[in-house]
């Protein structure tokens, strides 16, 4: 914690972060022979950061940078040079414990235009901790600054009494919507059994609308959200997750490719589709958790992809990279993207580059 770092770019050949790349498609890049890896380099972007664990572009063509520390700061960068003055500091609203603090960033898809943008933080005491989802606008006056008193509240989930497991990715999709990852809330194995239970939005993935309102909300719920209707949380859109760390867009198939970190064995890479049970905490990965063998599969959806701790530490993240730069490995090769967490300081999605991880795509299931 605490912690001086500087924004690196890194071209990862772990399968791991490959999220598209395993099946579809063909090329004509040679495969490299077994065992080999490409040599990758590092860029250094800019320095002088305080536990950053997010980066994410405007994109309003002002080739900008803001990158999100831990503390409760958002800081700039424009020319590659650090911005003197945060763009938000909202230092005092934010607990920081553990994986707790101001954990994702998102900006409007028309934010050129209206200049606003949310975050993902906690906030309360590491007793009775809670999870707030906000938007804020930039200054009309000064881009490079926003109004903190421009606050709005959209969403508020509480927390259970522990310092882990909180998600903290945000992300806009193609449709427009404004896709959440919330953990399940920390505790060994999932105490309390949130994966599983579509009434809480902990182990989630959620989906709302934050161009409209609904009743009693300040946000609207798409009404293709498979609990819409009833028979779960309206804001859900996929359940059975530990902690969605990051997740990110196929910008050419619109796939939603999403890390889940595991728990003492495996960590997995997911295709996240409306309704579907990514079986936390029934498995883990490929393999039974809860129990430990002979677990009922029927109805879940397992993940492209699994590797054990023996190949890799904690998945966080990736970008599909659809490019011929990188040879082709057993997965294609995947950008990633200055994401890492707080353990290290360092603001690189990076996996140690073996090529022996397992690799599936299967066929999509329909939602439960």
């Amino acid at each position: 914690m605490g912690q001086k770092a500087s924004i690196q770019l890194v071209l990862s050949l772990a399968c791991l972060a490959c999220f598209a790349a395993c099946g579809g498609g063909s090329s004509t890049t040679p495969t490299p022979p077994k065992g080999s890896t490409p040599a990758v380099t590092l860029s250094s972007v800019a320095t002088g950061f305080t536990t950053p664990l997010d980066v994410q572009s405007p994109g309003d063509g002002s080739d900008r940078l803001f990158v999100v520390e831990q503390g409760g700061k958002i800081r700039g960068v424009k020319a590659g040079s650090l911005l003197p003055t945060p763009f938000l500091d909202i230092s005092s609203k934010v607990t920081v414990n553990g994986e707790m603090g101001l954990l994702g960033l998102a900006f409007h898809p028309s934010y050129e235009t209206n200049r606003r943008f949310y975050v993902n933080y906690v906030r309360g005491s590491t007793s009775e901790p809670q999870t707030v989802i906000a938007e804020y606008q930039a200054l009309i006056t000064n881009p490079d600054q926003a109004d903190p008193a421009s606050e709005r509240i959209l969403l508020t989930v509480n927390q259970p009494g522990q310092t882990n497991h909180k998600g903290g990715q945000l992300a806009f999709g193609p449709d427009g919507f404004l896709y959440i990852g919330l953990g399940d809330g920390g505790g060994t194995g999932d105490p309390d059994g949130n994966g599983q239970d579509v009434t809480t939005l902990l182990g989630k993935v959620l989906r709302i609308d934050i161009d409209h309102t609904s009743s009693g909300l300040q946000y609207a719920i798409p009404a293709d959200n498979p609990f819409s209707a009833g028979g779960g949380a309206p804001e859900i859109w996929a359940y059975g997750f530990r902690n969605p760390w990051r997740f990110s867009f196929d910008i050419s198939s619109s796939r939603l490719f999403l890390g889940d970190v595991g728990q003492d064995q495996f960590e997995e890479v997911d295709i996240v589709q409306g309704g579907a049970n990514y079986g936390w905490n029934t498995m883990e990965g490929l393999h039974c958790f809860n129990p430990s063998s002979g677990c009922n599969m029927s109805g879940l959806t397992l993940p492209i992809l699994e590797y054990n701790h023996s190949e890799g530490a904690a998945v966080i993240g990736g970008f599909v990279y659809r490019g011929s730069t990188i040879a082709r490995a057993p997965c294609r090769a995947a950008r990633t993207v200055a994401e890492a967490g707080p353990h290290d300081g360092r603001a690189v999605l990076s996996v140690r580059p073996r090529l022996r991880m397992r690799c599936r795509l299967r066929a999509s299931r329909p939602p439960p």
